[in-house]
C-alpha cells in the first residue's frame, strides 16, 4: 500500500509540474515573414523570368512572396526618378524581407532608409546592385527605343535637371571625375548614401543599421555595374576610373555615414561573391545565399 501511495504522489507531482510548465512556458509559433521582390531596370513583374524566380523563392523558402510593381513596370523603371519610385511603394503591416535585383535593390534600400514609420525590414538581400553608384549608364539593359530616348535625354548632361527628372539611372550615376557635380545635382544616391557633408540625416543611418542582415551579392564578371565592387559599396577613388576602393576603404564606411560599418562590426553584413555576369547565380548559390535569409 505504501508503494502505491508513493506512486500516486509522484504522478500527482508530475502532473502538477506539467500544468505549471504549460502556464509558465508559452512558446510562440510565428509564421515566416513574407518577402517582396523588386526587379531590375527594363523588366516588370509580369515577365516569365521574374514570375518563375519568385515562384522558386517561395517554394524553396516556404514563405509568401510578392513582386511589387512601380508605375507601369519596364518603362517606369527607366524613366521615373528613383525618389518617386520609392515613395510609391505600399507598406506591409507586420514586417518583411526584401529581395532586390540591381536597381531594385536601391529602391529596397530607399524603403528601409526613407520610409518613416514603415513596418520593419528584417533582411535586405541585394543582388548586383549599384549601391555606391555606376560610372556609366547601363544602356545594354534596354532595347533600341530605350537607348534612343536615353541618348536624347543624356545630351543635356547626366546631372542636368532635365535628365535627373526623366531618366532613372541618372539618380545613381557617379562620375569619379565630377564628384562636385554629383554631390550638387544628383538627386537620389547622394541623399541615400548620406554623402552631402551638410545634409546628413541621422534617421537614415538609424533605420539602415536596424537591419538584421544585409546580404550584398557581387557578380565577379559583372559588366553592367561598373565598377562591380559597387555591389559591396566599393567604388572608384575620387578623380580616378582605375583605382577601386574596397568597401572598408571608403569614407562612407570609415566615417559610417549610413551605418554600414556598424552593421559590419556586428557581423550583420554578408559580402558574397559569385561567378558570372550581371545577376547570374546557380541554384546552389540561390539556396545558400538567398533562401537562408528568407526562412
Amino acid at each position: 500500500m505504501g508503494d502505491q501511495s508513493e506512486i500516486r504522489l509522484y504522478k500527482a507531482i508530475f502532473i502538477m509540474l506539467l500544468i505549471v510548465q504549460a502556464f509558465c512556458w508559452q512558446p510562440s509559433f510565428s509564421a515566416p515573414l513574407p518577402f517582396i521582390f523588386l526587379h531590375g531596370i527594363g523588366t516588370d513583374c509580369s515577365i516569365r523570368e521574374n514570375l518563375m524566380y519568385i515562384k522558386q523563392l517561395m517554394e524553396w523558402s516556404y514563405t509568401k512572396g510578392f513582386c511589387l510593381e512601380i508605375g507601369n513596370g519596364s518603362r517606369t523603371s527607366w524613366f521615373t526618378p528613383l525618389d518617386k519610385q520609392v515613395k510609391a511603394m505600399k507598406e506591409l503591416s507586420k514586417g518583411y524581407n526584401i529581395v532586390g535585383l540591381s536597381q531594385g535593390s536601391l529602391i529596397g534600400r530607399g524603403i528601409v532608409e526613407l520610409c518613416e514609420g514603415a513596418p520593419p525590414v528584417k533582411n535586405l538581400i541585394s543582388m548586383a546592385a549599384p549601391q555606391a553608384g555606376v560610372a556609366s549608364i547601363p544602356l545594354n539593359a534596354g532595347g533600341t527605343t530605350v537607348r534612343t530616348i536615353a541618348n536624347s535625354i543624356m545630351k543635356a548632361g547626366a546631372y542636368s535637371d532635365y535628365a535627373q527628372k526623366r531618366f532613372a539611372p541618372t539618380g545613381y550615376i557617379k562620375l569619379p571625375k565630377n564628384i562636385k557635380g554629383y554631390l550638387k545635382s544628383c538627386k537620389f544616391l547622394p541623399k541615400l548614401n548620406n554623402e552631402r557633408p551638410n545634409d546628413r540625416n541621422p534617421a537614415y543611418k538609424k533605420r539602415f543599421s536596424s537591419l538584421k542582415n544585409l546580404v550584398l551579392i557581387m557578380n565577379e564578371n559583372d559588366t553592367t555595374v561598373r565598377p562591380k565592387e559597387s555591389s559591396w559599396f566599393g567604388y572608384y577613388e575620387d578623380g580616378s576610373t582605375k583605382k577601386v576602393l574596397q568597401p572598408r576603404e571608403t569614407k562612407l564606411y570609415m566615417e559610417d555615414w549610413i551605418g554600414l560599418k556598424k552593421l559590419d562590426k556586428a557581423g550583420r553584413v554578408k559580402f558574397i561573391k559569385v561567378e558570372g555576369n550581371h545577376l547570374q547565380m546557380s541554384g546552389a548559390e540561390l539556396l545558400h545565399y538567398i533562401i537562408t535569409y528568407l526562412q
